[in-house]
């Protein structure tokens, strides 16, 4: 009789744990990616930094991280990718623009084009911004670097989407803000 109980129990957890396993992936699969988000208040990315969205935009859960010391946001205007992500870094602007580069070139297969170009946001950040391009497909980038932290803004699209949509993309980048609160 004892060992009809634990072969019952084992099935019963085993069936348990399968049942976790598979039903669980299956409802995350069913819940969409993207959430509503307010474009009238800061967005909290991570280490102290906040962005206000742009109208339209929808929140990306399945690329956004929040963090304490470093993290990533992912906004959607329709096809339109806006990606910011905060990690610490320990160096300068032009270091942190050319690493940016390199990753954009070796992990999307875009292109990098032109030159750098000075930018700020209205809260004082000082950063560099760039485009970058593929066969049909635009994008633009921006970095700064803040209280030992880089923030990195990546824009990407088909060409048509993104001209539609730029304009209220860098009205939200120039919103970016480092907390002075400490950590």
């Amino acid at each position: 009789m004892g060992r009809l109980t634990n072969l019952l129990g084992a099935l019963g957890v085993a069936a348990t744990l399968a049942g976790l396993a598979l039903g669980l992936p299956a409802i995350d699969r069913s819940l969409p990616a993207e959430r509503a988000i307010r474009s009238d208040e800061p967005y909290a990315i991570g280490a102290g930094v906040t962005v206000v969205p742009p109208p339209g935009a929808a929140l990306d859960v399945t690329g956004t991280r929040p963090g304490a010391s470093d993290g990533t946001v992912l906004f959607r205007l329709g096809p339109v990718k806006y990606a910011i992500v905060v990690r610490p870094f320990d160096g300068d602007l032009d270091t942190a623009a050319e690493r940016l580069r390199q990753r954009i070139v070796d992990t999307t297969g875009y292109q990098v084009t032109g030159a750098q170009l000075e930018v700020s946001t209205a809260g004082g950040l000082a950063g560099l911004q760039g485009g970058y391009t593929a066969p049909g497909r635009g994008g633009r980038y921006a970095v700064f670097v803040a209280d030992g932290h880089t923030i990195e803004v990546t824009i990407s699209g088909n060409d048509l989407d993104l001209g539609r949509t730029l304009p209220q993309i860098e009205a939200s980048t120039r919103t970016l803000r480092q907390s002075d609160e400490p950590r």
